[in-house]
């Protein structure tokens, strides 16, 4: 009788020892278990009288055929160097394909076919193939596994010739060599990539009865290994990248600890990456809340966030992006950028825009914003008086953008390649209008620079000069102005000749110059010729459909000043700036939205209700009142006046203020009832 010992452990290893020691054709010497043996493994034991060890030392002293491996992990040198060198070693499977044979014999044992059962279950389930082959190579063992990984279907396979299943196997050669080969890599005919280890199966007598193969599918070990280097790859090269921006960048995990930080971050902040790498978000934060954690608590981005930095409180602009891989947040990513070199760059650019702004336009009829009737009419004036020499006079409220309006009059002209000088003549006192406006000679005051000066008409000649506030020239200013109006030609203060120029007049007012020539204010002839051309600029209170056109223009030009981010004013918003009447115009919506963004936090996108202030839109009676004149013995001319006047204001309020159906119910041109609301001083709320 063959003499046997099973070593490994498990919980299968009951069910063989039954099936050997009952099959009466083995010897079972020992059981050397690698754990502690079950209440069913001693009963077995005790039943068959066998002895149960806890190591290959405790046996080694018996006289062993083979030695039964249940871990299938156990070196043949290590079973020789216990046993001798005729111990064979037996895997598991092996051993059951053995006690499978028995299942015909005398021996044969009720439960058998139950257990063998589970065997092929467990055989069936494992991740890893399994073939056998018998010493006709024909296929005697199959598994799912298998059956997966070469294509073949186990009935198809069961009794066939190895070859025909796997045609590149080497079980045939195993079996005919008689040794073992492990981890062998190998590529099946469907293109799987596999490892596989092989073993012949040889009786007690020395006779190879076949060959059993396991073997492991490791096409997606090699694509995921591929994939894994491709990735290291990517990483290094972010990596080098974001070491070598010149912007500071830092990086942080979902739960806001410091991942990575570049060495243009140290350079800004004066932080290195011992102090921040694994630290919270806020290590870095002198004064300010983290952006980091904003970002990972709404898991949305945040531009322009202004705080300080470092020990050394360094002033700067963030954007935060969190970073979302497949729908799970994996952190966020910062870039930093240092205020103060922003606002050198600022102010260096401001310098360049104040030369520019004395010498030439810096807006066009696209910077005009506006949809409305009234808007579009004044534009198209604009366009018109733009392809003609005539001189073009302004009119219309502060703030309404008068000065927008002459910079596009200039660009849109033929003389737009030449200079466009800007005069206040409000701004400057009377003694130096005069020799500002037309120059002066040597010598013709005390401190008259050596070799005199050139005024600002001499400078523009060729081009065009804004003279705003032109209500408030003195008389006698307009007298001069009046000569050059008239001449096209000046003459320096204290000097004797005339010098010819060619320059285009564009002035601007918001008085009323028919009231002031009634007062003798302004002379009447001076007052046409301005007015060639004139252009009224409504007020915002007559389009409050233009709103939120003009507040999204003011927003975007409002962001880049102040370093924000904001989108939009919300409806509520909008109806609310829509109830106000607006004595300021468009400045002082201008200052209403600044306002609001200075004061909005550094989440915060919309402008809303709530960010809106605004004086009250209630007016007192002293405010709606008007001056009454006097009734004795009025001119007939005033008395006109009056009637039309009233006629205008009671047509205007049937139509609900639409001064386009105004116009058109009493006959007159549209431009003619402007004129006439500027000569009356009405406005729309009258």
């Amino acid at each position: 009788m063959q003499k046997a010992v099973i070593y490994g452990t498990g919980e299968h290893l009951e069910s063989l020892v039954l099936l050997l020691a009952s099959s009466r054709l083995i010897q079972i010497s020992a059981i050397i278990l690698k754990s502690s043996a079950s209440e069913g493994l001693n009963r077995l034991a005790e039943q068959f009288n066998i002895p149960i060890e806890e190591s290959l030392d405790g046996a080694a002293d018996r006289s062993v055929d083979f030695l039964i491996d249940f871990t299938n992990q156990l070196p043949r040198q290590m079973a020789m160097l216990h046993f001798g060198d005729r111990v064979s070693v037996i895997p598991s499977s092996i051993a059951w394909e053995f006690c499978q044979t028995l299942s015909a014999s005398e021996h044969y044992i009720p439960s058998y076919k139950s257990k063998l059962h589970k065997i092929n279950t467990i055989l069936d389930s494992t991740h890893d193939g399994m073939i056998a082959i018998n010493e006709n190579l024909s296929v005697t063992l199959f598994n799912k596994s298998a059956e997966k990984m070469t294509g073949s279907k186990k009935e198809d396979v069961l009794g066939h010739p190895v070859h025909e299943v796997i045609p590149n196997s080497q079980l045939q050669r195993v079996m005919s060599d008689g040794k073992e080969e492990i981890n062998q890599e190998q590529i099946l005919d469907n293109g799987t990539k596999i490892i596989t280890t092989r073993i012949p199966i040889i009786d007690d007598f020395g006779n190879k009865m076949g060959a059993f193969a396991v073997f492991k599918d490791i096409t997606e070990m090699i694509d995921l290994a591929e994939e894994v280097t491709n990735l290291k790859s990517i990483q290094s090269m972010l990596h080098a990248i974001i070491q070598s921006s010149e912007e500071a960048i830092s990086v942080v995990d979902e739960e806001g600890k410091g991942l990575m930080i570049n060495p243009a971050y140290t350079k800004l902040t004066g932080l290195t990456s011992e102090k921040v790498i694994g630290k919270p978000a806020t290590i870095d934060i002198s004064e300010g809340e983290s952006i980091h954690m904003q970002v990972l608590k709404t898991r949305k981005p945040v531009r322009g966030a202004r705080l300080k930095v470092g020990p050394q409180r360094r002033d700067v602009i963030v954007n935060v992006a969190p970073i979302i891989v497949d729908g799970v947040l994996k952190g966020s990513v910062g870039v930093i950028h240092d205020v103060s070199e922003i606002k050198s760059l600022t102010e260096e650019l401001s310098r360049a825009r104040q030369i520019i702004r004395t010498l030439e336009a810096k807006y066009s009829f696209e910077d005009i914003k506006g949809e409305s009737e009234e808007m579009k009419f004044a534009v198209d004036q604009a366009r018109l008086a733009a392809s003609t020499p005539a001189t073009v006079l302004l009119r219309g409220e502060s703030g309404t953008g008068k000065e927008l309006f002459a910079h596009a009059i200039h660009n849109g002209s033929s003389r737009k390649y030449n200079k466009f000088i800007r005069v206040n003549c409000a701004a400057i006192s009377e003694s130096l209008l005069e020799s500002e406006l037309f120059g002066y000679d040597e010598g013709a005051f005390s401190g008259a620079l050596r070799g005199g000066k050139r005024g600002l008409f001499e400078e523009s000649n060729g081009g065009s000069i804004f003279l705003d506030e032109i209500g408030e020239l003195a008389p006698a200013m307009q007298a001069k102005l009046l000569r050059v109006l008239q001449e096209k030609e000046i003459r320096r203060v204290g000097g004797t000749k005339s010098i010819p120029i060619n320059v285009r007049v564009i002035a601007a007012t918001n008085i009323n110059l028919e009231r002031k020539i009634g007062e003798g204010a302004f002379r009447e002839d001076l007052y046409y010729r301005l007015n060639r051309m004139p252009i009224y600029i409504p007020p915002l209170r007559a389009r409050k459909q233009d709103i939120r056109l003009l507040a999204s223009h003011l927003i975007h030009k409002l962001n880049q000043d102040y370093g924000k981010n904001i989108e939009e004013i919300t409806n509520q918003a909008e109806e609310i700036l829509k109830q106000y009447e607006w004595p300021g115009n468009v400045r002082e919506l201008e200052n209403v939205l600044g306002r609001a963004m200075i004061h909005m936090g550094h989440h915060e996108q919309s402008i809303s209700s709530s960010h809106i202030d605004l004086p009250s839109l209630d007016k007192t009676e002293e405010q709606m009142s008007r001056p009454i004149l006097a009734e004795e013995i009025k001119p007939l001319a005033l008395q006109m006046e009056k009637v039309e006047r009233d006629i205008l204001q009671d047509t205007l309020t049937s139509v609900q203020g639409n001064k386009t159906k105004c116009a058109k119910a009493l006959g007159i041109s549209l431009r003619s009832l402007y004129y006439k609301l500027e000569k009356y001083g009405i406005s729309q709320d009258e």
